[in-house]
């Protein structure tokens, strides 16, 4: 929201009380609080008639501080608000004759004891960014609504991302972005996961600690600095330190929730009905057997919304007219080995046989006349389900147990975005602040359940809307894409957007969801989405399986299928670690690469997790333009080695891509895998790549629990292995390009194309090899 015309002037019908001159300051051992004038108050006559903005600062987590600003204080609090996980730390206070410093960890924020307001942010003594006098403000728009704005400063070369899934351009400099949550496609401005925190390349992240709407105005209005500003009288904001982009991230996490770790099986390939297709059991079964039949991995079956009866959404009962033994047929699917899902919204049509019990019971959300609150759109005379009401939260689960019980293991969450702002809710919630809020308490009731009756790490979601904290309740997914390579680049700047916000995993649908993809976008959107933390075969009016595309379409989902459970010893590892870290597993380049500039500007490739990275191929032609960072990276699909530090283009056909592993990386891979979720340790090979410094891996079970550790340090021609834990089987290490010469009687070795197999017994903790060649 822009306040100003120009540097100098205040848009007409808006009064400023901005924050000019320091009155006072107080503080204890938890806080500082300075008293903020918009004039000089030095003379006693100034101390008259003037209103003051009260600025306290507080740490709720060590390198975070919490920022309140407020004009008048005695409004009435209202809900809902973010869940903080508040330490209440100690802070310590230095004051000298000049300025007064708060400090938490390596943050400080430094204010002057008296004159010009401003105050400073700083990291380990080096400057993040600050407040300018006048850039503080309560404001008032003809003379009734009112405002807090703060301005933060952009320096020069600075970046800022994040945002929430944002599929405009993923540096935000010059960009208006107006959080609230909105069903707008992938092709706009506008986003199902709206998340008040950015995050600069300097270092450090904002959080507006406000689920309403929260206006951005990031080097728009103000080319120099990032405004935001919320209504009413107060303003709320952490600034989060941690010297690099991943830190920030964890400690963001930290403070607003870490993400759940899914369960290994939900990995694998999700096959889907597609929407408004035409399908029952015989059609679900003649795709899951033709999947088999082709060969292809299929882990997930996903029946969309009209598994219900058309109209009736949600009555979350299956149409007899259609599926006429629902309970044989899942037994049926269960038997092929598969998991299963069912759509669900949060809405109840009129139609439905629970729209009058849901009204008697008090179940929805109402006008403020006591009248249930109903509109057309999507469903006939549809209702929402108030969350807010305890007892309406039990009754819709208690239909999601019934179909748990009948064999569903996840639900696709869809919708939550279009949540009205005229109602009223049980617990008197502010529907302001609550149509943000409302896809977080959706996703957690759901999430909570199949946590209850699946147990920790066995619960998963594809929900569509989110918003700060819903990072808890994995997975998510892009949204409404078309079938086109822009709508394809812009589902990834969406999901690494997203990611940058404290989301650890993200989808999309494989082909476009609107229209049909000719078959080469398909192809290429396969080894992108199998090359995704989660992988989504769906569409809207026509079917995904790749046979309907053409025969090498399922040679190339078939082949990504096959790669990515290989690969799974690995993900599954890098999973655990963006569940108790924070950090996404599908990651902007930025993250893992803060010092090498190019990687300020990347949105078409990624890193998944820390050591592959993956550039999806954009063009028909098969060409595609990629940045490899410093270091000699190793091509995982045919063990080439190619210099970084450099632009690279080439071009490939559909059973490859960019896809390369960095230096020193110990990779462990299942070559033989057909399934996403297996022993781990059985038949795991440890690829090594271009060791010339140290590497470690970690090997967990699908329970995400640790299984063993290795450790290799190479110190000129002698390479020391160290494994922490036992490996319950014989193993192998794979050199590339390293050749090994003289070995103990505990381990053997053969040269093999490439490189060099060291294979070891499972007793084998330490020893010490000896490179030949490189």
């Amino acid at each position: 929201m822009k306040f100003t015309d120009g540097n100098w002037l205040v848009k007409d019908g808006f009064d400023l009380i901005p924050g000019d001159q320091l009155f006072t300051t107080d503080h204890d051992s938890h806080s500082l609080t300075a008293y903020v004038a918009p004039r000089s108050v030095s003379e006693r006559g100034g101390q008259l008639d003037v209103p003051l903005l009260t600025v306290n600062y507080t740490s709720p987590i060590e390198d975070v501080i919490r920022v309140q600003i407020t004009r008048h204080k005695g409004r009435k609090k209202v809900t809902p608000a973010f869940t903080i996980h508040d330490q209440n730390k100690s802070v310590l206070v230095e004051k000298t004759a000049e300025s007064i410093k708060l400090i938490s960890g390596k943050l400080a924020v430094q204010l002057p004891t008296s004159g010009s307001w401003h105050a400073n942010y700083t990291y380990e003594q080096q400057a993040l960014t600050k407040t300018k006098a006048r850039g503080m403000a309560h404001i008032t728009e003809n003379k009734k609504d009112t405002y807090m704005r703060e301005e933060l400063g952009l320096s020069v070369g600075e970046h800022v991302y994040g945002l929430g899934e944002r599929f405009t351009p993923s540096i935000k400099n010059g960009q208006a972005v107006d959080i609230w949550n909105e069903d707008g496609g992938t092709s706009t401005e506008q986003s199902y996961k709206n998340i008040p925190f950015y995050l600069s390349n300097k270092g450090y992240g904002i959080f507006v600690n406000h689920p309403e709407y929260v206006s951005f105005e990031l080097g728009s209005e103000k080319v120099s600095t990032v405004q935001f500003s919320v209504a009413g009288e107060s303003l709320e904001y952490f600034i989060i330190g941690g010297g690099s982009p991943k830190k920030v991230l964890e400690n963001y996490t930290t403070l607003t929730g870490k993400p759940a770790l899914p369960p290994a099986w939900s990995f694998g390939l999700w096959l889907t009905t597609s929407f408004t297709t035409d399908y029952d059991e015989e059609t679900v079964t003649r795709f899951v057997d033709g999947m088999a039949e082709r060969d292809i991995p299929l882990s997930v079956f996903h029946f969309d919304c009209f598994w219900m009866e058309a109209l009736k959404w949600c009555n979350f009962e299956w149409d007899k007219n259609v599926f006429p033994d629902p309970q044989g047929m899942l037994a049926r699917l269960k038997e092929k080995g598969l998991k299963l899902s069912v759509w669900i919204n949060p809405y109840i049509a009129q139609q439905s046989h629970l729209f009058d019990e849901a009204v008697e019971k008090g179940y929805l959300l109402k006008k403020a006349n006591g009248d249930v609150w109903q509109w057309d759109r999507w469903q006939p005379g549809m209702g929402i389900v108030d969350f807010t009401n305890p007892d309406a939260c039990s009754w819709y689960n208690s239909h999601l147990e019934k179909l748990m019980e009948m064999g569903i293991d996840s639900f696709k969450t869809d919708f939550g975005e279009r949540i009205p702002t005229d109602v009223v809710y049980h617990d008197g919630s502010d529907p302001l602040k609550m149509h943000n809020y409302y896809s977080y308490l959706y996703n957690q009731v759901v999430f909570n359940l199949l946590e209850e009756k699946r147990g920790k790490n066995e619960a998963v979601l594809f929900a569509r809307s989110s918003t700060a904290g819903g990072q808890q309740f994995p997975v998510h997914w892009g949204g409404d894409c078309d079938a086109t390579y822009e709508s394809m680049a812009e589902s990834l700047r969406g999901g690494l957007s997203l990611g940058l916000s404290g989301f650890g995993y993200w989808s999309h649908d494989i082909g476009g969801f609107e229209s049909t993809a000719p078959a080469d976008l398909y192809k290429r959107w396969a080894a992108f989405g199998l090359l995704s933390s989660h992988s989504r075969l769906h569409g809207s009016k026509s079917y995904r399986v790749p046979w309907v595309y053409d025969e090498e379409s399922v040679d190339v989902v078939r082949f990504f299928t096959k790669l990515k459970c290989s690969l799974m010893p690995y993900l599954y590892q890098q999973a655990n670690h963006s569940s108790s870290i924070g950090i996404p597993m599908m990651r902007a380049m930025l993250l893992d690469f803060p010092d090498d500039p190019t990687s300020a500007y990347l949105d078409k490739q990624y890193m998944l997790g820390d050591s592959i990275l993956v550039a999806p191929i954009f063009s028909e032609e098969g060409v595609v333009t990629y940045y490899l960072p410093e270091g000699r990276w190793t091509h995982l699909l045919t063990n080439d080695r190619t210099s970084g530090g450099r632009w690279v283009t080439e071009q490939y056909d559909y059973l490859s891509l960019p896809v390369f592993v960095k230096p020193n990386t110990i990779l462990p891979i299942n070559p033989n895998a057909q399934m996403p979720d297996y022993d781990y340790s059985n038949e795991v090979e440890w690829h090594v790549y271009e060791l010339d410094t140290s590497a470690e891996q970690a090997l967990r079970d699908t329970d995400g629990n640790l299984l063993y550790s290795i450790k290799l340090l190479r110190r000129g021609k002698t390479i020391h292995v160290h494994v922490d834990g036992t490996p319950n089987k014989p193993w192998s290490l794979f050199f590339h390009r390293i050749n090994i010469g003289e070995t103990s009687e505990e381990v053997s070795c053969k040269e093999e194309t490439g490189g060099t197999r060291v294979i070891l017994q499972e007793n084998v903790s330490d020893c010490v090899l000896t490179v030949d060649e490189q």
